[in-house]
């Protein structure tokens, strides 16, 4: 049983899950169901900052046919829709532009160029044609607000072709170069992955040879460290770089090779996301940087754009449970991403095919979208939290949600069943007993579980149809919306006791009668 007073002191925490969200790339964020997708998540739950790749990729045309100035027709666009629908960017300045590049290594099937400069003045350059830019079509005033992170998981070989010192220069002129503009600008790094238990990356490269965690027994609970952050930390501090964010992206899986050269994914415990933040923050603090933001670009259950687990309902409770077990740990924390519109690896092949978005194709909510809706009605003062409930106090009335996870020591994963069996689980009998109410309160309950706020049993139902037509789109969308709803009301104390018979990954939002 969980009691839970209205009128307890409760405690000031802002929800960094809501701060900021990430997209695919610069360039998706011009297509229209992109934009209708924007326009869908901040009319329901209104995320402040928006962070991409690729906003110099050649198709944002920003030096086209090795140009000297910079055309900003396409970021202006980005940027503008971005500011109407009332997000602001959150600045990641990458890939290379081919005519800068000192090489043609690229990366994702929109081929973006992550060789280091040619031409360091020539970045430089590029980054104050930007900066200024920018204050001046949208003011200094609006820009600070901003973030500007320097690269991408400079420390995959993947994503930065040069070293480690070769970026930490990346980052010292980037740095230098917008601070000397305006010292009001906000500007960090590394935007590091992931957080592994061996030494791949203690070197200037990556060295695949040394990842162990292929033959861990126990990878789940082994102790696990940041990427590149205490080196990238003191090689600023030494340099007398500023740093008013550290950025990282500790996804709770690891993809290294075994020793016959095979990829194996495995996931760490259901907490390693509060882990890793004690680990930042211990870092940060003890840092020359102590008051820096931490800021985690880039978060979900994993980091695969086939992952069936980001479809269904399991991920929505794993992201109650991080947003409950991390709340006033950091300033950020980013799920990747917003939407399926998303071309990384090309196109999805489904409707549903697992991937990063919160929304599918055509604006559909996935489990997960509900869950940050609900997230997004919570008040700033917590009540009582715990690994099934966040219970907060808003507009003088309770506002919380509960959930249900059998397997709660697991993060979500593809290498698990999918949904439909999981109902062969127990149901979960769960009391709330809610006091400090006002006499006669009406108190409203909404509840997701696989009948009610899910489309993908519906889609199911209907044949898996890869590419369903304007009818079905529509029945989905509306099965997706359709959580199931019912009402109670205090008694004259201001009292009342809710019973519940949970199912399997079942959500449920509790909002007193001022938010109804």
């Amino acid at each position: 049983m969980l009691s839970v007073s209205v009128n307890a002191k409760g405690k000031e925490m802002q929800n960094p899950f809501l701060n900021c969200v990430g997209a695919g790339r610069a360039k998706e964020v011009l297509f229209a169901p992109f934009q209708e997708a924007l326009g869908y998540a901040q009319s329901h739950i209104g995320f402040n900052y928006l962070r991409f790749h690729g906003l110099f990729h050649e198709d944002m045309y920003v030096l086209p046919q090795g140009a000297e100035t910079p055309n900003f027709i396409y970021i202006d666009e980005v940027f503008d829709r971005m500011l109407e629908k009332n997000i602001r960017p959150f600045v990641e300045l990458s890939f290379m532009p081919q005519s800068l590049a000192s090489g043609t290594q690229t990366q994702f099937i929109w081929k973006s160029n992550v060789t280091p400069p040619k031409d360091w003045n020539k970045w430089g350059r590029l980054i104050e044609a930007c900066v200024r830019h920018w204050q001046e079509r949208y003011g200094a005033e609006e820009v600070s607000r901003w973030y500007f992170e320097v690269w991408n998981e400079p420390n995959l070989n993947a994503f930065w072709s040069g070293t480690r010192s070769e970026y930490f220069r990346l980052y010292g002129i980037t740095a230098e170069t917008i601070k000397s503009i305006n010292p009001a600008l906000r500007v960090g790094g590394p935007a590091t992955s992931n957080f592994v238990p061996d030494d791949r990356f203690a070197g200037e490269r990556e060295d695949e040879t040394k990842a162990a965690t292929h033959a861990m027994s126990q990878f789940a609970v082994a102790p696990c460290k940041g990427v590149w952050i205490r080196e990238f930390l003191d090689y600023c501090a030494q340099n007398r770089l500023p740093v008013d964010f550290v950025s990282t992206h500790p996804y709770p899986t690891d993809f290294a090779l075994d020793t016959d050269g095979v990829t194996r994914g495995k996931t760490r415990h259901i907490l390693s996301l509060s882990e890793d933040l004690r680990w930042l923050r211990e870092a940060v603090s003890g840092s020359a940087y102590p008051d820096a933001q931490i800021h985690l670009t880039e978060w979900s259950s994993s980091p695969s754009s086939r992952d069936t687990s980001h479809d269904g309902l399991r991920e929505a409770v794993y992201v109650a449970r991080q947003a409950s077990e991390t709340m006033g740990m950091a300033d950020s924390v980013s799920y990747w991403a917003l939407s399926d519109v998303f071309e990384e690896i090309g196109a999805g092949p489904s409707l549903f095919h697992g991937g990063f978005g919160l929304l599918h194709y055509h604006a559909i909510r996935k489990p997960v979208f509900t869950a940050y809706e609900m997230l997004s009605g919570l008040g700033s003062t917590v009540l009582v939290k715990g690994r099934d409930h966040l219970m907060t106090r808003r507009q003088g009335t309770v506002s919380g949600i509960l959930w249900y996870d059998p397997l709660e020591e697991t993060p979500p994963m593809h290498v698990y069943p999918e949904e439909e069996s999981d109902q062969e689980l127990p149901a979960c009998e769960k009391t709330l007993v809610l006091t400090g109410l006002a006499p006669g309160e009406k108190i409203r309950v909404r509840y997701m579980d696989n009948e009610h706020g899910w489309a993908k049993p519906l889609w199911v139902r209907n044949g898996r149809h890869p590419s369903p037509d304007r009818k079905e789109i529509s029945e989905l969308k509306a099965a997706a919306e359709s959580l199931g709803e019912m009402y109670d009301t205090a008694d004259e104390k201001g009292e009342l006791t809710l019973k519940f018979a949970m199912k399997p990954w079942a959500m449920y939002q509790i909002q007193g009668e001022a938010l109804l």
